[in-house]
């Protein structure tokens, strides 16, 4: 993968972590996510053009949501360039405001049976859930301060660690998985079974 879009979409990535992102009544401290290098990274769903990939070729800052194995959505902001189709998954959270309503999208319970608050937007299905984000939300800007946005890049502490992105079979070493260490919130990490060996750098394709 040629060396600019590369490390724009990884720093746009470590970038995105500890920003609040607000969707319909509930705000979450970002902990985790995984980046996507589109047209170069056969991990990425643009890597092969199509509908469903088309808003991931657009202006950047623009909500990509799909729906994984027909059960959850997962969200992802759109970095950009246009021509590459880059992308970020949000992966985790941790939820800092309406936290009730996260609770009640969640199904979290009361008592003994409670989902523990730092599991409430752990794993990009349960991020997508807390958040109320659906396929209507395709295509938002992030930016533009409507029902669904973006706080401002923050400065903090916590250092950030790498490592390979979850579940996916191809470029399944790349260490794109970027996370904030000690964060509750963060998922685990589960290697697919379909994975190949010895697939830690991306090649340009020719």
């Amino acid at each position: 993968m040629p060396t600019e879009p590369v490390a724009d979409v990884v720093r746009r990535a470590r970038s995105l972590l500890g920003r609040h992102l607000t969707a319909h009544g509930v705000t979450v401290r970002i902990a985790e996510v995984e980046a996507y290098g589109g047209l170069e990274d056969p991990a990425s769903h643009a890597y092969t053009r199509t509908p469903r990939s088309e808003v991931m070729y657009g202006p950047p800052w623009r909500l990509y949501v799909y729906r994984s194995y027909g059960i959850h959505y997962c969200a992802n902001i759109v970095t950009g360039p246009s021509d590459i189709g880059a992308a970020v998954l949000l992966r985790a959270g941790e939820v800092v405001d309406g936290l009730d309503l996260a609770r009640e999208r969640r199904g979290a319970g009361r008592g003994a049976g409670a989902v523990p608050d730092e599991r409430l937007a752990r794993g990009p299905g349960n991020l997508a859930q807390a958040l109320g984000i659906t396929l209507a939300d395709l295509g938002t800007d992030v930016l533009a301060g409507g029902a669904i946005r973006l706080g401002p890049e923050v400065r903090h502490d916590q250092p950030v660690q790498a490592g390979p992105r979850v579940g996916v079979s191809k470029a399944a070493d790349v260490p794109w998985r970027f996370w904030l260490a000690g964060e509750p919130s963060v998922s685990a990490y589960r290697r697919s079974p379909r994975a190949l060996p010895g697939t830690a750098v991306l090649r340009p394709r020719g």
